[in-house]
């Protein structure tokens, strides 16, 4: 007689233990991405800008190219998600009141590259300074989201024409 088979728990998300934003802020071009739905029209240069705001606050825009060359933008904002807890946990509204979680899960230490995702696994972003990142780094990045319970074969590598 058989015992059914359990389900494995999945760990707690892991986040990097602080972040300067101020040092976080500006331009990141994405290297790869899960696939995700509201992205679905981005073909290539796929950024995202993040600037500080008085209140504390940071303005989110996305920008993609889509396949007919066309540029395509989303502003957001986002915020802190708990002040208590860490920093690296953020809460991004596109529309009020709806918001999502924005992880920072992995970060260089000098800010060439992060990696931003969600407790559930169904989203995951490199992100890098600059539009390549070198694959020695990027196979780490991937390595260390493999180990945190992502399915890093469904990632897509974003173009980057350097042009934007």
């Amino acid at each position: 007689f058989a015992l059914p088979l359990m389900a494995t728990a999945v760990t707690e998300l892991t986040v990097v233990p602080s972040v300067d934003l101020c040092r976080y802020a500006g331009r990141w071009y994405e290297i790869a991405r899960l696939p995700n739905r509201f992205q679905k029209a981005c073909a290539s240069d796929t950024t995202a800008t993040y600037t500080l705001r008085p209140d504390g606050k940071i303005t989110v825009l996305n920008e993609c190219l889509k396949a007919n060359g066309k540029l395509t933008s989303a502003t957001a904002t986002a915020r802190v998600a708990d002040r208590n807890g860490p920093n690296t946990k953020l809460k991004v509204t596109f529309f009020w009141p709806f918001s999502g979680n924005y992880w920072i899960i992995d970060l260089d230490p000098e800010y060439r590259w992060a990696v931003v995702g969600e407790p559930n696994r169904d989203y995951l972003w490199v992100l890098s300074r600059t539009p390549q990142l070198p694959d020695e780094t990027y196979v780490q990045i991937v390595g260390h989201a493999k180990q945190q319970g992502y399915d890093v074969s469904r990632l897509m590598k974003t173009p980057q024409s350097g042009k934007r």
